[in-house]
């Protein structure tokens, strides 16, 4: 009951399996946000199946290449922004149990 009404806080464990899950789960959902915002918006009058094709054929290797990179680097960037942020978590709540012990 402590939990639900926030008078205690989650284990560190609890957070590092959620950071996992998160770390696997957030390139699938930005994944299927960009397709669904590709359908919903349809950039280019052709059917869908044909789409992906034409964008990258129009590029050509140097532009390929620069493309792999920028989503390589932008998802190496989330991952670290993610990891960032559970280490905080967990050292927020490091931090107060061992402040909770020197006030006992």
């Amino acid at each position: 009951m402590d939990l639900i009404t926030f008078k205690s806080f989650i284990s560190t464990e609890v957070l590092i399996i959620l950071y996992y899950i998160c770390s696997l789960m957030l390139p699938l959902v930005i994944w299927g946000l960009v397709n669904w915002l590709n359908r919903k918006y349809k950039l280019l009058n052709i059917p869908e199946e044909y789409a992906e094709v034409i964008k990258w054929k129009s590029l050509n290797a140097k532009q390929k290449i620069k493309f792999s990179v920028f989503l390589i680097v932008a998802f190496v960037f989330l991952e670290l922004f993610l990891r960032v942020l559970f280490e905080f978590l967990i050292g927020y709540m490091q931090m107060r149990d061992a402040l909770l012990l020197l006030k006992l």
